[in-house]
Formats: structure tokens, C-alpha cells, sequence
């Protein structure tokens, strides 16, 4: 039998995309039995949330220094601000009869795998208990309750994948997505919680079993059969900066001695056509244990002004995935441009302030558009001590010539890239239609033979530095989208990568959006109490 880490290189081999031949996923697709994007558990009590909506004074600049964010209170409003800013809807789209929702959090294929749920032992706040977030609503579903006297008051977020909703469409290559997926949940959590001057710490040591049993998972009789829920984090909201608090993983399982559990999840899906074996095998080979502790001291760099500098919360709630780009937009200018990339690189400000781990992921450039800067595959190190290392297991034909710029960055090769970008991009003009594309680099096989569960862990920061690029994007007045589409081993060999040491993980792009008049854009909760309207 294969160990842990055979099966996860196993799978993510077995899972490239290739120039002749994709991942293994559905034929076609069942459309009438779309899982639906929405997680409800029947015969629970439901917490209502204040209304959503509020903006807050926070802009987005503020959140490059967050201690000097002044924190809101604890109330359940700015609870239910947290929430609605990190998991929420933002808007509905419509085009013709089909409606469907955007969240503030992205998720590939718009299919949202991803579940967050409420630890809660403060009882000035809530009743003590699990709660599960049902965005639609906007509101709490309660799961459990206990008795929480003279325990620490504390509030935690967990998360969760249903592999289910994404290997629908995407087959066997889905729990890369949803890991990905879970690494983008994280941050925009990270993000809402600075708005309101909170934190968020994540729980990095917890272990899957642990997370499973704290937030009912582990319950199968309360889910339907291929539509279980996988633990994925576990983070603690703190929302005083003077006492942030501590965790005690003790003190938490204690609390499930008296724990009363409720409901049972719907269905999402009335058919399973498909079975998708493999997605379950690496489940198990990269569950995590429980671990030491780590923690990473983030260095503190000086951002530049973001040319939109509206209030954060407004921009979060904008942030969409472009479809169509302008290939012949003006360029990118040159400033935007490096306070994007300078905000993936490690600092002491959101989201990395919700990141245990030093960078394992580089940037490489498809520059097509960006004002005073030539064409061309270029290179961000975001561990600058990585740079021999890839020198050395990079083609020999690169010039790895130093641009002039406020952190270290390299060309590799001079010219137009457009072409190279979208056909490694699965042919997708979205990679050449940009002001630039990117792929991100993991530091691969070391990983995951010191640890399996450090595969999921990777995409996490992906899915992380993708939520960054996202929200820069709109700041710089421009767009992005996430490309979980392209052929692994094809940009391997442009790279001259000989083995799996490092790995493309995944891939983005940015520019200058081309919007789709036929698609009309309608508020994101009117549907609670009317019929929405068009914006």
C-alpha cells in the first residue's frame, strides 16, 4: 500500500491537465441537478442576524496598518457584519430565466464547496453553542448546544468543504479547487475582520478530527450520503487588541460533554451520477493531525497609496471575477502595478496576519500591459532565499535580469508572452487579454514528504494570494479572476523544471474588465423581504 504522501503525489499527477488530454471529470453536465450552492440544516433553531448592508468607515488603505483600526464592539450586528463580509452575498446576476448569487468570498465555478460555522461560548452574545452560517438568509442555524459556565468567553470560525459541489463539474482535479477555495475563505475572513479593527488567529495545530468533532462533522447520520463535509481550519476572533486571549483546545473539548445536537442537512443533489473515488482516497492521505504550534513574525513594508481608496467594506462587497478582458485597454500604470505585487509579498498587515507559515509560493509574470515595463516572463521571489535554488532548476536560457523596482524582481525572458500565457492557461484569452497573468510556484514534493497534509496547506496560501489579488485589483480600479484551468507539466517545461520540487499550483490574472450587457446585476438581500430590483 502506498504511504500518505505517494497518494497525494499520486493524485496531484494523475489530476494535470495535459496539451493533450484534461482531468477526468463529468462528460457532460447534469444541469437540472446542480448541487444547490446552498448548505441548509432542517429541525434547528435559526438566529436571525441585523440587517445586512452597513458600511463602515474603515477605508481600504486602513488596513494596510490594522493597529491603528479602531475595534468595533462585539455586538451581534457587527457579528453578522463579520460574517456577511466574509462569507456573504454580494450580489444576484440574471440573464434571462437563470438567476444566480456572487459572494464576497470567490470560489471556482461560482460553486462555493465551502461551509462556516460559529463555536460561540459567549453568552452575552449568543445562547453557547455551534452555529452554522447560512448566507442566502443571512442568518444562524444552531447545531448544538452546551453549557459554557465559567469557560472562557470566546468566539471561533470554522470552515469546511463538500467536495461534492465541486467535483459535480470539475471531477477528479475538485479538491484542488476546494482547497484553494478554503484559502480564499480565509482571507476574506481576515480582511472582514480587520475592517472592524478584529483579528483573526488561525488555529494551525488543530487536527481534522478534533475540527470535525467541535463542529459536528462527524456525525454522518446527520448527512446525506456523498454530500459529507470535510474540516478544513479553525480560527479564534479576537476582537480586543489590549487582550486578545489564548486557546485552549482542553477547555473546548470539555464543553461537548454536555453538548445537545440538532438537525440534519437537505440534500443538495438528487442524483450522483458520477463517483469520483480518488477525491476521497486524498481526503484521507492529507487529513491533518493535531501538530505543534506555529508561528511566523510577519516584517512590517510600506505600501503605496491604492489609486481607489473607498471604504473597504464597499469594495469587498464589488469584488467580482471578470469574464472577458479588454485586450486593448490602456496599459497598467506602472504604480498600481507594484502595490499589487507588493502586497503578496509577507507583511504585518491582512491577510498574512492570518498565516502561521513562511512563504512557500513564488510568483512567475506574464507581463503583457503594464506602463514603463517591457513585455514579458518575469519573476517575484517572495522568499528571496529561494532565488539561487530556482536558478539553478530554472532553463538556462533565462537572463534573470534585475528590474528596477521597490523588492526584487527579475526578468526571464523579453517579448510578447500573450500567446505562451493563454495557451498554458487553457487556451483561455482571459491570460492574454490582461494587463498580466501569473502562475503561481510551490515549493512542491519537500512539502509533502515531510508532512501529506501540507499539500492542502499549499493551495490554502494560493487561494490566499489569490483573495489579494482580487481586492488590489478593484482598489487599482481594474479586475481579476482566478484560473484553476491550465496545463501543469506544460508550463513546467517552459520553466525547464526537471521533477516535482516545485509545482504550479495555480494560476490568475488582472486587467481591464469587458462587461456583459446582457447580464443584469441585482441587490444582494432584497430577497428577504421583497422581489429584487436592478441596480
Amino acid at each position: 500500500m502506498e504511504n500518505a504522501a505517494d497518494a497525494v503525489l499520486n493524485y496531484h499527477q494523475r489530476t494535470k491537465h495535459q496539451l493533450n488530454a484534461y482531468a477526468k471529470g463529468p462528460e457532460s453536465l447534469d444541469w437540472d441537478d446542480q448541487p444547490n450552492p446552498f448548505r441548509r440544516f432542517k429541525g434547528c433553531e435559526t438566529v436571525t442576524l441585523p440587517t445586512p448592508g452597513a458600511e463602515l468607515d474603515c477605508l481600504f488603505a486602513d488596513l494596510d496598518k490594522p493597529e491603528l483600526i479602531t475595534p468595533e464592539p462585539l455586538t451581534l450586528a457587527k457579528l453578522g457584519l463579520l460574517l456577511e463580509l466574509s462569507f456573504g452575498l454580494s450580489a444576484w446576476k440574471q440573464f434571462g430565466p437563470d438567476r444566480w448569487a456572487l459572494r464576497c468570498n470567490p470560489s471556482s465555478g461560482n460553486l462555493h464547496p465551502t461551509e462556516a460555522y460559529l463555536i460561540c461560548t459567549n453568552a452575552e452574545l449568543l445562547p453557547p453553542g455551534v452555529y452554522h452560517y447560512l448566507s442566502h438568509d443571512h442568518h444562524l442555524e444552531r447545531r448544538a448546544t452546551f453549557d459554557a459556565n465559567d469557560r472562557e468567553s470566546a468566539c471561533y470560525i470554522g470552515l469546511s468543504s463538500i467536495h461534492w459541489r465541486e467535483a459535480w463539474k470539475y471531477g477528479e482535479r475538485a479538491f484542488r479547487y476546494c482547497q484553494h477555495d478554503i484559502g480564499h475563505a480565509l482571507a476574506a475572513l481576515s480582511y472582514a475582520a480587520a475592517c472592524l479593527g478584529w483579528s483573526i488567529e488561525l488555529l494551525g495545530a488543530t487536527g481534522d478530527a478534533d475540527l470535525a468533532h467541535w463542529l459536528g462533522l462527524d456525525r454522518q447520520e446527520d448527512f446525506v450520503e456523498h454530500e459529507h463535509e470535510a474540516p478544513d481550519l479553525l480560527c479564534r476572533l479576537h476582537t480586543n487588541k489590549a487582550n486578545p486571549g489564548g486557546f485552549n483546545t482542553e477547555q473546548l473539548s470539555q464543553l461537548y460533554a454536555t453538548a445537545s445536537w440538532f438537525g440534519q442537512a437537505e440534500r443538495l443533489s438528487g442524483r450522483h451520477f458520477y463517483r469520483w473515488p480518488v477525491i476521497d482516497e486524498v481526503a484521507k492521505a492529507a487529513e491533518k493531525p493535531a501538530t505543534a504550534v506555529e508561528r511566523q513574525q510577519m516584517p512590517v513594508l510600506a505600501l503605496p497609496a491604492a489609486s481607489q481608496n473607498l471604504p473597504a467594506s464597499r469594495l469587498i462587497r464589488q469584488r467580482r471575477s471578470a469574464q472577458h478582458f479588454n485586450g486593448k485597454a490602456e496599459a497598467l500604470p506602472l504604480a498600481d502595478f507594484q502595490r499589487i505585487l507588493l502586497a503578496l509579498l509577507p507583511n504585518a498587515k491582512p491577510p498574512f496576519t492570518a498565516w502561521n507559515w513562511s512563504p512557500q509560493i513564488h510568483m512567475l509574470l506574464f507581463v503583457h500591459r503594464v506602463d514603463a515595463l517591457e513585455p514579458g516572463l518575469h519573476f517575484l521571489p517572495r522568499e528571496p532565499r529561494d532565488v539561487a535554488t530556482l536558478k539553478q532548476a530554472f532553463s538556462k536560457d533565462f537572463i534573470w535580469q534585475a528590474v528596477d523596482a521597490p523588492f526584487e524582481f527579475y526578468r526571464l525572458v523579453a517579448g510578447n508572452v500573450r500567446q505562451a500565457a493563454k495557451t498554458l492557461s487553457c487556451h483561455q484569452p482571459i491570460a492574454s487579454d490582461s494587463a498580466f497573468s501569473l502562475g503561481m510556484l510551490a515549493r512542491f514534493a519537500g512539502n509533502i514528504e515531510a508532512q501529506a497534509w501540507r499539500y492542502r496547506r499549499l493551495f490554502w496560501e494560493s487561494g490566499l494570494l489569490g483573495q489579494i489579488l482580487y481586492l488590489e485589483a478593484e482598489a487599482a480600479g481594474i479586475r481579476g479572476t482566478g484560473i484553476g484551468c491550465f496545463f501543469d507539466d506544460a508550463v513546467h517545461g517552459v520553466l525547464g523544471l526537471q521533477d516535482n520540487a516545485w509545482q504550479s499550483i495555480y494560476h490568475f490574472t488582472v486587467g481591464t474588465p469587458l462587461d456583459d450587457g446582457r447580464l443584469e446585476t441585482l441587490p444582494a438581500y432584497t430577497h428577504l423581504s421583497k422581489e429584487p430590483t436592478p441596480m
